[in-house]
Formats: structure tokens, sequence, C-alpha cells
């Protein structure tokens, strides 16, 4: 199938980028790393001993970076509906973060503990038609958020991605309710042009 005049010029500015540059140097799994290498390095996000379920986490670089930063003692739990070269140190689940008997593996993985972090980079397979595709974005956060209301101990942490456009204020509010700290972050790697943007909540208010 031969490339749109879109796509072409997509893969133009991939290849130009100084973070897939920096990535591709580095040997990291994606660019998507220094989004979170940012938001760490300002709010002091991960600690040694933590425990951390990064939800939508193929290719892997949000997990390989955060297995580092929670030594000694960590655990980190990767979810993702596509596969992902195993990482060590890091518990994969391979399956669809929407349904629930995968929802119910990543909880008996649990086993009841408390989760200091609940990470979320999750995005929806883009359609090209907006409403619909910003409706799937805010419905996968919606879901991360739920799933940090049943895991998080007291004082956790959820950091999720979003898109700015419907649905997106009455997220924010309901984020709001759950903890005592929201705020909004855009990392340098995000692309400028992008209504991407991610949700930093901490003091999670534990029942």
């Amino acid at each position: 199938m031969p490339r749109t005049k879109s796509s072409q010029a997509w893969l133009q500015r991939h290849f130009k980028d100084p973070y897939v540059k920096q990535a591709q140097r580095e040997g990291v799994r994606s660019r998507a790393v220094y989004k979170l290498t940012e938001i760490d390095q300002r709010d002091k996000l991960l600690k040694p001993g933590m425990t951390v379920v990064d939800l939508g986490a193929a290719p892997g670089g949000w997990s390989e970076y955060a297995v580092r930063r929670i030594k000694p003692g960590g655990r980190l739990i990767a979810l993702d509906i596509l596969p992902m070269e195993p990482i060590a140190e890091a518990e994969f689940i391979h399956g669809d973060f929407t349904e629930q008997p995968v929802l119910d593996s990543l909880l008996e993985r649990l086993g009841g503990a408390r989760v200091d972090l609940v990470m979320s980079d999750m995005a929806p397979n883009i359609s090209g038609i907006v409403s619909a595709d910003q409706a799937r974005s805010i419905y996968l956060a919606e879901l991360a958020l739920e799933f940090a209301a049943k895991s998080l101990g007291a004082g956790g942490s959820l950091l999720v991605k979003v898109f700015q456009g419907e649905g997106f204020t009455s997220l924010l509010q309901a984020m709001r309710q759950s903890f005592t700290k929201v705020a909004t972050r855009k990392p340098k790697a995000s692309r400028t042009e992008s209504r991407e943007m991610y949700l930093l909540a901490k003091g999670f208010k534990a029942e």
C-alpha cells in the first residue's frame, strides 16, 4: 500500500526527531522514556523500594527506566495488549486492560499489596475521527484512575496520559476528588503539535 502524504510527513518528522536519535544512540526502547525521565526528575516520582504498575507498557521504555529507579527492594508489574521483550526484574502481563479477566489477573498478581505508583501511557489506536479518538483516550484514562483507586495505598500517586478535549475537565475533577494534588505536565519530549499531556496526581486519599 502506497504511503499517504501525511504518513510520509510523519515519518520525516519522526526520523528527524532529536529524541528518536537520542533513543537510538542510547539503546533505549522508545523516545517515551525521556518524558518519564523529565517528570521523575522534576517531581521525584520514583524511589527505591516502591511498588509500581505500568499500564500500556510496551515497548517497555518506562518500565526499563522505572525498575532501575526503584532498586533496591522495588517491584514493577507491566501490562500491555501488545507483546513486550522481557525486562530483568519486571513482571509482565500480556492482555487487554479493558477486559475484566485481565484486570482480575493484575489484581491477583498484586495479592492485596498496596501500590505506590500507577503509571499509564496508554493510548487508543488512532482512527482519525477526532471525537471518537478523544472519547477512547479519556476512557482509558478513566480506567487507569479506577484501577488506581482500587490498588493505591494512602499517599500514592497516579501518572496518566491524556489528550486535551472533551472529557478532559471531568477527568481532572474526578482526580482532584481522589488526590490531594493534581498537576499537568507537558514534557519536552512530548511533541509541541500534539494534544498529549500528562496528569500527575499525588497524595491518594485512601478510605
